[in-house]
């Protein structure tokens, strides 16, 4: 059984914990609601995207041609996996890369790279011999605009130049403060937009330029928004995981401090209890 120092200094031990846990997850809320607002914001930009995109598809009347459309035979393909750097998140990285491996078993037909985001990818797929041609790491959860548009901008030119065939973005899809989704999304190339317009709703648009030149405007900024919003999404799932796990944590050490403290006060009473018998004892047999 363990002496009454030894319980005190795990109870003091777990109040510093809980401190610690605590503090991490007032950060994570601050950091969440920062996230939250930004994906927010660029959600309508990228739905307004799509729907120009599909406005345009419908408007037009020559099939649309642009790079970012091929679709080629799938000779070579790209996946890109969007972790976090650091840990104490939950089960938000392991969800992820489980998700990834499945989606990697059942794509197994033609030779696969991989471009990581996040330390946690990086190293989970170092440790199993992946085939990594590039690496982003050190964002601490915090968006970098300026990053990110240099990262689609790489992405679009391999696909440009030939050297993969298909792109896909593996991340966590923000739905709410408490739910998260891991799926695979395709990049490039772009899906068409449908054709399906009606009549009236197609004579509603005059292009000045043609729609192939403002499709050729268009595109890498949609390659952009798409990386951005990704990256968004990802970081604020992260945040929203990292805060419920240090909330969980904090609970369970108060449970814990008021579990050891319970068993401080039985030992200190049984102990005080002792050394009575032991007063009285001594008492008798010195009156006896």
């Amino acid at each position: 059984m363990a002496t009454l120092r030894e319980v005190k200094k795990r109870i003091r031990t777990v109040i510093s914990t809980r401190r610690i846990t605590k503090a991490m997850e007032m950060v994570a809320a601050a950091k969440l609601r920062r996230a939250q607002q930004r994906v927010e914001q660029a959600k309508p930009y990228a739905l307004k995207l799509d729907e120009m995109l599909s406005h345009l598809a419908a408007g037009s009347t020559t099939e649309i041609a642009h790079p970012y459309f091929e679709e080629r035979p799938v000779r070579n393909r790209t996946l890109v996996v969007i972790a976090s750097d650091r840990g104490l998140c939950g089960s938000f990285n392991s969800n992820m890369l489980r998700m990834t491996d499945r989606w990697i078993k059942e794509h197994q037909d033609v030779p696969l790279e991989l471009v990581v985001v996040g330390k946690r990818a990086r190293d989970y797929y170092r440790r199993r011999n992946g085939n990594i041609i590039q690496y982003y790491g050190d964002w601490g959860g915090v968006i970098d605009y300026g990053r990110a548009r240099e990262i689609a901008s790489w992405f679009t030119g391999r696909f440009v130049k030939g050297e993969t065939d298909e792109i896909n973005l593996a991340f966590t899809r923000f739905i709410s403060l408490v739910k998260y989704r891991p799926g695979v999304e395709k990049y490039l190339p772009v899906p068409r937009p449908g054709h399906g317009g009606s009549e009236a709703h197609v004579s509603d648009y005059i292009f000045e330029p043609t729609s192939e030149q403002i499709y050729s405007q268009l595109m890498p900024s949609y390659a952009n928004t798409k990386m951005i919003t990704a990256l968004l999404e990802s970081f604020a799932s992260e945040h929203g995981s990292r805060m419920i796990a240090m909330g969980n944590a904090t609970r369970n050490a108060g449970e814990m401090t008021n579990s050891l403290t319970l068993e401080y006060n039985k030992a200190r009473q049984a102990q005080i209890t002792k050394e009575l018998l032991e007063v009285v004892s001594g008492a008798e047999a010195l009156a006896g």
